[in-house]
This record gives structure tokens, sequence and C-alpha cells, in this order.
């Protein structure tokens, strides 16, 4: 009996403690910042807050991140397509390339971006990897998620996403949603 009035008691005090008004009523949110790093050696800071992520030259536009290798085809063909994009929306919109190469040199990544003809930046130095497990984590789409994955954010709120091969007109679609358009 006195075993069962200690365990009331301890049990009574740790739910008192845990509803305390001091408490913070703000949300605790993981906050974490990536570096990435472009063939010219141009630094981008990628925030992370929660389940957003904003890139610092991001702030009132549109931000699409391609996660790519150098080495996947179909990443290959989504660089005419994003590229279009690119041109077509300006300002407006950022492309931003990631890629999960782990031994690519900024000279062979550059001669990459000229012979499949990206108007946008190519990183992959830095966080790259941390990054693209970072928002693969967020979306659920596993760490051994395929690619290219492209992930669309305006103000560095989620938008939408797409695994593979995705049709340019579907991306420019949201992308004309997500503006307002």
């Amino acid at each position: 009996m006195r075993f069962a009035v200690v365990v009331i008691a301890f049990v009574s005090l740790l739910i008192l403690n845990g509803c305390d008004k001091n408490s913070s009523e703000e949300p605790m949110v993981a906050t974490s910042m990536f570096t990435l790093k472009d063939t010219q050696g141009k630094s981008y800071q990628v925030k992370k807050e929660g389940n957003n992520f904003t890139l610092d030259a991001g702030q009132d536009k549109i931000v699409l991140f391609d996660v790519f290798a150098t080495w996947c085809p179909p990443c290959r063909a989504e660089i005419v397509h994003l590229s279009h994009l690119q041109r077509k929306y300006g300002d407006k919109v950022i492309v931003m390339g990631i890629s999960i190469d782990e031994d690519t040199t900024d000279e062979s990544l550059e001669k990459f971006k000229v012979k499949y003809k990206a108007n946008y930046p190519l990183t992959h130095k830095g966080e790259n990897q941390k990054l693209a497990q970072a928002i693969a984590s967020t979306l659920g789409v596993g760490q051994d998620f395929p690619i290219p994955l492209m992930i669309l954010y305006k103000n560095g709120q989620y938008v939408t996403h797409y695994t593979g091969s995705t049709p340019e007109s579907v991306i420019d679609a949201d992308i004309t949603k997500a503006l307002g358009q």
C-alpha cells in the first residue's frame, strides 16, 4: 500500500511539472543551415525550419531545388526543361541544381553544365548530401529516394515535389499556380 502511495505521488509530480504555466508558448522547431557551393565558388545558404527550406537568395521567389546526379539520364533530360522554365520566369524563379555526385570537380561539373546548357547554378560542394537527405526526410520519400527529385518552395514554404522524369508542362503549371497567375 505504501508503495502505491509513493508511485501515485511521483506520477502526480511529473504530471504537474509538465503543465507548468511558465513554459514557453512557442513550439520548438528544428532549425538547420546548409551551405552549398557552385562551380564558380559562390556560396548559397539554405535554412531548414521545421519542414520548410529557404534559400538565402530566394526571398519572395519560387525556388525549385533539383537534386540530381551527372550520371543519371532522366536528370540530364530535366536540365532542358528547367533551363527553359528559368528563362521563362526570369527572376521570379530560382532553379538550384544540387548534385549528389560524390567525387565531381568544379571543372567536370562546369563542363557538364555547358554540355547540357544549364542556365542555373549547379552546386556540388558543401553540404549537398546532407541537404538532400534532410529534404528527402521531410518529404517521406526515404533515404534511397529516386532522382531526379525536384522540390518547389514559395518563400520557403513547401508547394509540391516530383520524383523521376516529370513533364515540363506539369512543373510549369505548378509554378504558375504558386505565383498566383
